[in-house]
């Protein structure tokens, strides 16, 4: 698939043409220059052409070292990696000095390019669109990609350029159309701000995908990678830091929260990623408890643990906290690692894919039957007002989580404490440690026989 890149200064309509392009409000939009700041990749169509899209967050002359300068060496990263380049200007504010110095560093990349004037709804914009031509990369396409004008123009500027990489990338990787070898794990990486999710997800993929660096809060957007570990396919989501409610309140880190929030829903399983060096706060479990209450499937994980000096303590109070705050998934698999120095990934993805796999898992009617009728005989149903509540049969009604219908009289009274022991059985007798499980309550009769 034919793969491009849109580039340009800050601010000039990138994420709007991105959404557009996609179809969706996959990057996070705001009139605040610098909103994004990884790239982001997403499958985009344009008529009858379908290609990969790269948003960036631009290219920007900044002090070496700075978040500045590693945000513009990720879009010259994905500059490079694509096989043509949108390169975006603001119509309505004509060339800028910038955009001059931009122009002059796109054309050293070598790489096809189609000048776009956006935000070019208006006739205000036309003084713009001819200043354009001296940039040196021909007639400027005008758009605008908030109310979707000009698409057919750009269509027909790219069509050429998507069709030359299509029928180069079918050369060189053979004939496409192999079957997709087995389902795709949907995982995501959450945690409060600085905890290390870039630089996990970066170990993971085995390259600098993701901005890292000292400062907190860098990601802004929820970005999702193709990856592969030992031939099983994953779908890898990297967040945002998620703070106390209370504590947020700029509108960007509002809908960067938002965002992540959204790929808890969209994953299967969640890592919870928590700092070692740190104490754990309220906050980290809060998370934990989050993915369970969405029906996820939930490892924790314990990052820079090279840094911990007394590792035996830090684990006993992480696991004793655990067990405290978060019995409805007790048993969560705790992993530490270190992702600066390529530690733990082995034992975090056995540990996800283990969750996983208890997450789908389900049990037969049989034995589901056998196994309560030995719990309630070593514990039968409390009875209220002297009337025994009555649990005649029980089904797993669904998995991704398990979820048990429970057939009987009087179950609406069952108490909390009672339906805690069951959960606690099921966990330990069928291997569910630390998988959310969820029971449908249902009067009457059994519905599978006497």
């Amino acid at each position: 698939m034919a793969t491009v890149a849109i580039l340009g200064r800050p601010n000039v309509g990138k994420s709007t043409l991105f959404n557009r392009l996609v179809g969706q409000k996959l990057a996070i939009v705001d009139d605040t220059p610098g909103v994004t700041r990884d790239r982001r990749e997403g499958e985009a169509r344009l008529g009858d052409l379908h290609f990969s899209l790269f948003d960036t967050a631009g290219l920007d002359d900044a002090r070496k070292g700075s978040l500045e300068a590693r945000m513009s060496a990720q879009s010259e990263e994905a500059a490079r990696l694509a096989d043509v380049i949108l390169f975006v200007i603001d119509a309505r504010a004509g060339v800028t000095p910038t955009d001059k110095d931009f122009a002059v560093r796109i054309r050293k990349l070598g790489k096809p390019v189609i000048l776009v004037g956006n935000k070019a709804e208006s006739r205000a914009a036309l003084p713009g669109l001819g200043e354009a031509h001296a940039l040196g990369f021909g007639e400027p396409v005008a758009i605008s990609a908030e109310h979707a004008e000009g698409l057919y123009e750009l269509h027909d500027a790219l069509k050429p350029h998507v069709g030359k990489a299509k029928r180069a990338h079918e050369y060189a990787d053979g004939e496409e159309g192999a079957e997709e070898q087995g389902r795709a794990l949907k995982l995501a990486i959450i945690g409060q701000p600085n905890a290390g999710k870039s630089t996990l997800v970066n170990a993971m993929l085995g390259e600098d995908r993701m901005l890292t660096g000292p400062e907190a809060g860098i990601t802004r957007d929820a970005i999702v990678s193709d990856w592969s570990w030992k031939g099983r396919e994953i779908r890898l989501w990297d967040t945002a830091g998620i703070r106390r409610k209370s504590r947020v309140q700029e509108k960007i880190e509002k809908l960067s929260v938002s965002d992540a929030l959204r790929a808890i829903r969209f994953a299967e399983c969640v890592v919870v990623l928590i700092d070692a060096t740190l104490e754990i706060e309220r906050q980290d479990l809060a998370l934990a408890d989050l993915v369970a209450r969405e029906g996820r499937a939930v490892v924790l994980a314990l990052s820079k643990w090279d840094a911990v000096a007394e590792k035996a303590k830090t684990l006993r109070e992480v696991e004793s906290k655990l067990e405290d705050v978060l019995p409805e998934i007790r048993g969560v698999p705790v992993v530490t690692l270190s992702a600066k120095q390529g530690r733990g990934m082995d034992t975090l993805m056995k540990a996800v894919t283990q969750a996983d796999a208890r997450w789908n898992s389900r049990v037969s009617t049989s034995r589901l039957n056998r196994w309560l009728e030995q719990a309630m005989e070593r514990n039968p149903p409390p009875a209220p007002s002297g009337r025994r509540i009555k649990i005649r049969y029980a089904t797993q009604a669904n998995a991704r989580p398990p979820t048990f219908a429970l057939f009987g009289n009087q179950l609406d009274k069952l108490p909390e404490s009672y339906l805690r022991y069951l959960m606690n059985g099921l966990r330990q007798d069928f291997d569910l440690a630390g998988v959310p499980i969820r029971f449908s309550l249902r009067g009457g009769r059994n519905p599978y026989g006497e």
